[in-house]
């Protein structure tokens, strides 16, 4: 299991890379954005962990080339970074975890097994289920060629709902992917939530798509 580290605080990508290594991994380190890019673009590597706030490029538009070059590899960002619209964006330009510092190393490695276990799917331009259409470039959603005009929550829901397409999704599943770790409410904000897309993305057009599984969760299915 091949990892890269683009991390340019030295200390603690030397401790993280040892611990790595104690864990079984094979860890390439590199300090700057533009290395990292070169490194990332011309080797294989079963994961990315990618921090933001790098010299020569950020990781921002590290994560937007490599996914510009079809580098579907997947990308953990680790990062001093913790509002909740900077982890929208990374998740927006193709990222596939977010992981604040300080850090649990023990939690680094869990989710680090978790993405290679994914593997690394190669990722639409578009998020297409049936007639909706969500593109992550232009935080843009039409359904059957109508735009649909959406809050920064209901996006950041409506996206992660489109990536797990009829998948069958929890409210605690919900709460830990698209709420950030600071929110302290009651899991019915969920729910509240579920009722606003409903009433913008299905209602409008007949359409009934986003399902409630009593007790199980919520399932985004394509119009048929």
């Amino acid at each position: 299991m091949k990892i890269l580290l683009v991390e340019d605080e030295h200390r603690l990508a030397e401790v993280v890379k040892e611990g790595l290594v104690a864990e079984g991994f094979s860890v390439d380190v590199v300090s700057d954005g533009v290395t990292g890019l070169w490194a990332a673009s011309s080797n294989p590597y079963d994961v990315i962990v990618l921090d933001i706030m790098l010299p020569g490029l950020n990781g921002y538009d590290v994560l937007k080339e490599l996914r510009n070059r079809k580098v579907w590899a997947p990308v953990l960002m680790l990062t001093a970074k913790d509002g909740e619209y900077d982890e929208t964006d990374a998740f927006d330009l193709g990222a596939d975890d977010y992981l604040t510092k300080p850090f649990s190393f023990m939690i680094l490695v869990a989710r680090l097994r978790a993405l290679i276990r994914r593997g690394a799917p190669e990722r639409p331009v578009l998020l297409t289920v049936g007639s909706l259409v969500l593109d992550p470039s232009r935080r843009s959603v039409t359904r059957r060629g109508t735009a649909v005009t959406l809050t920064a929550r209901e996006y950041g829901l409506l996206l992660y709902l489109m990536r797990n397409a009829g998948d069958v999704l929890s409210k605690a599943q919900i709460l830990d992917n698209v709420w950030d770790s600071a929110y302290e409410g009651g899991d019915n904000i969920v729910e509240v939530y579920i009722g606003y897309l409903r009433r913008k993305l299905d209602a409008p057009f007949g359409l009934t798509t986003l399902h409630t599984l009593r007790g199980l969760g919520y399932r985004l299915d394509a119009d048929r």
